[in-house]
């Protein structure tokens, strides 16, 4: 079980040049995108900078859903600047993104590949020690400040994929509430559906007893190993606090209380998560924002076509939930009740449909796109859509329900439309 270091306050942030002080750090790299690099949570981090006089370059050319090619403009950027620490601010593509620079700049010989998931990449273990890389989340959100994972959109396949090992996670996450308030409302919405689907899909993953077969070696056991009594402690928790505070936060931005939470939440979540893994919603969601067409997402302030990663996750819930109930009934049944469904005289194989039906409900409430199609698909992109999710075996196999190539078609279908 790996655990991210924490600390969590409003304000935290301006502790932040006294941290890198602590650590010896002489030349560090602050790593963040164009529209962050104008706004209160970087104003905040380089204030500290400068108050405790640590020397530091700035890279802001992250781009919001990054691919192999951004990854790799980082990364030469990271080993030209010789850094001896990391500082990420923003959402989970700064924090990814700084992860695989700080990885290929400690194993410069190392190729690409080397390290990112198998089947797409070679999927070696790391060994090189990294630098030390602190994270500042300003979304609630990924939870990338807990977790050894970093994805990207493998630009030549048309498919997410990403690096997974525990090697990568940060030394540290800043969790600073106050940087929820520079979040528009559909950037609310659409993290906060990220941290749902963590706790789902983390609390009904494969069990880690059924998981086969063991790792020869303890270097190769995976980052995410299936549903664990100590991951469903922080899904459980990180649903409660979503069912409660996700929809105050989308529809407030004054509310400090519900934003707060949902950065906790999105904390938890990654714990739980970051340890078990997630399964179907993410495993489908890789080839749904990968091969986008046209659709721009409402709030976010770039130049390319774009499904969020949280929306292109929890499109297809009510289908993914609907068809693995059938394994753990009962904890599908659990999520709907927390989640605000009456289980009362609920009959226990319509678990999944209870689920489902819940689900609709929460994001009807809070406008989200009807389905696949309002993002821009239609069924001729099924068979694109199915090929995509196929290579992401790391989180697919983690589904307590197997699945075949018509079962992934059928789910893409029945998400076309949602209501």
């Amino acid at each position: 079980m790996a655990i991210s270091n924490i600390r969590y306050g409003e304000g935290v942030t301006k502790e932040i040049g006294m941290d890198l002080q602590n650590l010896g750090a002489r030349r560090v790299c602050l790593m963040t995108d164009r529209n962050l690099s104008q706004l209160p949570p970087v104003k905040a981090v380089l204030n500290s900078l400068a108050k405790h006089g640590i020397n530091f370059e700035m890279y802001d050319n992250v781009r919001v859903e990054p691919t192999d090619h951004s990854f790799l403009d980082a990364i030469a950027f990271a080993k030209k600047g010789e850094f001896d620490a990391y500082v990420a601010v923003g959402g989970g593509s700064v924090m990814d993104t700084c992860k695989a620079a700080n990885l290929y700049a400690s194993s410069p010989t190392s190729d690409f590949l080397d390290f990112v998931n198998a089947p797409i990449g070679k999927g070696q273990p790391v060994t090189v020690p990294l630098k030390p890389l602190i994270a500042v989340p300003t979304t609630a959100g990924t939870g990338s400040e807990t977790t050894g994972v970093a994805i990207f959109d493998f630009k030549e396949l048309k498919v997410k994929t990403g690096i997974a090992s525990r090697a990568i996670k940060p030394t540290l996450g800043i969790i600073d509430p106050l940087h929820t308030l520079s979040m528009p409302e559909r950037v609310v919405a659409n993290t906060g559906f990220d941290v749902l689907c963590h706790a789902l899909e983390s609390y009904t993953a494969l069990p880690y007893k059924m998981r086969s077969p063991c790792p020869s070696n303890p270097i190769n056991r995976p980052a995410y190993q299936g549903s664990n009594p100590i991951s469903d402690v922080w899904a459980l928790h990180a649903l409660r606090i979503v069912a409660k505070y996700l929809k105050r936060a989308i529809r407030n931005p004054e509310d400090r209380e519900a934003r707060a939470n949902m950065h906790l939440a999105s904390a938890f979540a990654g714990i739980g998560f970051g340890n078990a893994g997630v399964h179907l919603c993410h495993g489908m969601s890789y080839p749904i924002s990968g091969l986008v067409k046209t659709y721009k997402a409402k709030d976010y302030n770039v130049d390319h076509s774009l499904v969020p990663h949280g929306l292109s996750v929890v499109l297809t819930s009510p289908a993914v939930f609907a068809f693995t109930a059938q394994i753990n009934p009962e904890r599908h049944l659990e999520a709907a009740e927390i989640l605000g469904a009456d289980i009362r005289t609920a009959r226990i194989k319509d678990a999944g449909l209870i689920l489902a039906d819940t689900l609709r409900k929460f994001l009807f409430d809070l406008d989200v796109d009807d389905g696949l199609a309002a993002v821009g698909y239609s069924k001729a992109d099924i068979p694109a859509l199915v090929k995509g999710t196929l290579p992401q075996e790391k989180v697919t196999k983690l589904s307590p329900r197997p699945q075949t190539e018509e079962d992934l078609s059928a789910l893409f279908e029945a998400s076309m439309k949602l209501y």
